[in-house]
């Protein structure tokens, strides 16, 4: 497991750079990003939704509650990745967000 210094620094850095690609989709997705104190919050109207993504120091996981299902990434090779599927954070936010709003066309690059 990595230190806790690490897991902040790294998790800070994925969750900045999946903002930044949210904001590049949202205005075409159809969704609002809002971020307070860390975590990041996807907010659709249609259909009626909210994603949350929070970084879990404790146990070293990126927490996604989104779809009525909580998905907790770990931290392998440099990235923070979904074990059962092996998507990484922005390929799992990709398909959770064409899941929910049924556009394939969102990209988050």
């Amino acid at each position: 497991m990595i230190d806790e210094q690490t897991f902040r620094r790294d998790a800070d850095r994925a969750l900045e750079e999946l903002k930044q690609s949210l904001i590049d989709a949202e205005e075409d997705g159809g969704f609002e990003v809002e971020e307070n104190s860390g975590v990041l919050n996807v907010v659709f109207d249609d259909p009626k939704g909210k994603f949350v993504f929070t970084p879990n120091t404790p146990v070293r996981q990126i927490w996604i509650s989104a779809l009525s299902t909580s998905f907790k990434l770990e931290w392998v090779d440099g990235d923070f990745v979904l074990p059962k599927s092996g998507e990484d954070l922005k390929t799992l936010s990709q398909r959770l967000l064409r899941e929910h709003t049924g556009d394939n066309d969102i990209s988050l690059g």
